[in-house]
């Protein structure tokens, strides 16, 4: 395993979705990607669909000595990992950079986990598996110049990238990291409304969808703001303005503040737990 340059603990959608990513945009061979999890069929599918390296033991990730780590775990097994890995690390390569994805979980209790390493927190989101997503990133005093382009690249290879101090982070993981949860719900409940007002369902989701997707690249590509976009498309007694009235009257904007900071107050227990 001497040629593992990515190192990943924790083989799921997410690390899935990275690996996949990387190994399309070429930033790794597969013979350059070492993946552990504690599913031997987990491994095996990994395996099998893109040529990894895989097992089932975390500390072989770390004795592979690859120049980056993702840690792509939940932030409740944490622990239970750095007593698997912890004393390996120490004495593992200094040029090491440790990227997490664990949700909630702050720079300084990495570095506590991890003393002497360079970390980067991050915080993709799942459309990252179809190349479209959004990820903040914060690094701790230890990363440098390169390392922080490289993390940017790896990244970079999912969607879009920015560059945040980690005071951001539990909001960027309740807006844009929980955010598809609540923009699935809305797509779900217009497709609803659409078999509710006589359309077929298949019918229905294509057009909620579609329509969700067309509005965000039309704000995207114009940089209009969302308000203005509503102005335009609601006309003086029409039925834009109909349905935004009931919208109002049902609290859509509150809700999804709410769920917002729902979210945050939630990353921000995970990260003191």
């Amino acid at each position: 395993m001497s040629s593992v340059q990515f190192g990943v603990i924790g083989g799921g959608v997410m690390g899935e979705a990275l690996i996949s990513r990387l190994l399309r945009c070429q930033l790794y061979a597969p013979a350059q990607v070492l993946v552990s999890d504690r599913a031997a069929e987990r491994c095996q599918f990994l395996q099998q669909q893109y040529g990894v390296q895989t097992t089932l033991d975390n500390r072989s990730v770390i004795a592979a000595n690859p120049s980056v780590l993702l840690l792509a775990i939940k932030p409740q097994i944490l622990d239970q990992v750095v007593l698997e890995i912890g004393n390996a690390l120490a004495q593992g390569q200094v040029s090491l950079l440790i990227i997490s994805i664990l949700a909630g979980v702050p720079l300084d209790r990495l570095a506590a986990a991890f003393p002497q390493q360079a970390i980067i927190r991050a915080m993709p989101n799942t459309p990252a598996i179809v190349g479209a997503g959004m990820t903040a990133i914060a690094a701790n005093g230890l990363v440098t110049p390169d390392q922080l382009a490289q993390a940017q690249q790896v990244f970079g290879a999912v969607g879009e990238v920015v560059d945040l101090p980690e005071s951001a982070m539990d909001a960027v993981t309740a807006l844009s990291g929980s955010g598809p949860g609540y923009v699935a719900v809305v797509i779900e409940a217009l497709a609803d409304g659409g078999v509710a007002a006589g359309l077929a369902r298949p019918v229905a989701l294509q057009l909620a969808i579609k329509t969700v997707q067309g509005t965000a690249e039309l704000l995207q590509t114009t940089g209009m703001h969302p308000a203005e976009l509503k102005d335009r498309v609601t006309s003086p007694g029409g039925t834009t303005i109909a349905g935004i009235a009931q919208l109002e009257q049902q609290g859509l904007r509150s809700a999804l503040i709410e769920a917002v900071r729902a979210a945050y107050r939630r990353s921000r227990e995970l990260g003191q737990s």
